[in-house]
């Protein structure tokens, strides 16, 4: 069984953390789409490449700050043929956010300073409802820090009202709240 298995009949991937390294995440259905050719005609496997190569990059700079747990999602974990971003989240520690540290580390190391989750930093792009971070303007990826137990909501709320955490948001389908697959990216990043 592959890694990352085949997406089910709705486009989603099945339940489940898939961990992988970078290579094999490039090896995966995410990148080569579905198995029919003829559902593969409009698959846009340079950019699916060129996203993981931009989470690639954030990934290493958080490893570089001493994070271990990243998890990539969005629509690039889609049957979608052309993914508009990757998502995601990685466990960081509470002090390091609160500080600003864990921001400043890392703005050291990416050379357009695009580490910030600041509302303020937000800016519009042309045909998105939403402004974005500027982690987004840069490299079409938004990985966003959770601290597991404080209960810091996502500003995403489940079909019953109540906020959700980045753990849950990225695990189920915003259409429908069915849960599904997200990626695990597997520390130390190759095979």
């Amino acid at each position: 069984m592959p890694l990352i298995p085949p997406f089910e009949s709705d486009g989603l991937l099945p339940p489940g953390d898939f961990e992988v390294s970078f290579d094999e995440l490039r090896n995966s259905v995410l990148v080569f789409g579905p198995s029919t050719a003829q559902e593969q005609s409009s698959w846009d496997m340079p950019w699916r490449l060129q996203l993981i190569k931009n989470l690639e990059i954030l990934t290493r700079q958080l490893w570089q700050a001493g994070i271990r747990d990243i998890f990539a999602d969005g629509s690039f974990a889609e049957d979608k043929d052309h993914p508009n971003d990757i998502d995601g989240y990685f466990v960081g520690s509470l002090d390091l956010l609160r500080t600003g540290e864990l921001s400043r580390q890392l703005n050291l190391l990416d050379p357009f300073k695009i580490w910030t989750w600041d509302p303020a930093s937000r800016k519009p792009y042309r045909g998105y409802p939403k402004k974005q971070l500027p982690m987004w303007h840069r490299y079409r990826v938004e990985l966003y820090p959770h601290v597991p137990g404080l209960g810091i909501g996502s500003g995403i709320r489940d079909k019953y009202g109540h906020e959700l955490e980045f753990p849950s948001v990225f695990r189920q389908s915003r259409r429908d709240g069915k849960p599904r697959g997200i990626v695990k990216i597997k520390y130390g990043g190759e095979t």
